[in-house]
């Protein structure tokens, strides 16, 4: 069986052709159905051997298909200071792509 591994948006993700990945969004205008590729490759293993990058595979390429995108559930933020009377509170909302493996290259 035929994976790699790539990084994405700080975090490390273990694929194959085929899999459906939920990561980080990625700077730039996508839309659904646009072809990414990450250059990030940091392991390929092929069913023969493993390819190991220092730190990365120059010649390795993960391809794959914007499926969805979407946002994370609101993260509320709190700043409070007692006996001053201060009280901050702000949600956050993580967007996210969710992305088939098309080709492992």
């Amino acid at each position: 069986m035929e994976f790699a591994v790539i990084a994405t948006g700080g975090k490390q993700y273990k694929v194959s052709a085929g899999d459906v990945v939920k990561i980080e969004k990625i700077k730039g205008d996508f839309k659904v159905g646009d072809k990414i590729v990450f250059d990030d490759v940091l392991l390929v293993e092929d069913g023969k051997g493993a390819k190991i990058g220092t730190p990365y595979i120059a010649t390795a390429k993960v391809e794959a298909i914007l499926h969805e995108v979407g946002r994370n559930k609101t993260v509320e933020v709190v700043k409070y200071k007692q006996k001053s009377r201060y009280y901050k509170m702000n949600g956050h909302r993580q967007p996210w792509f969710k992305v088939r493996i098309s080709a492992i290259k």
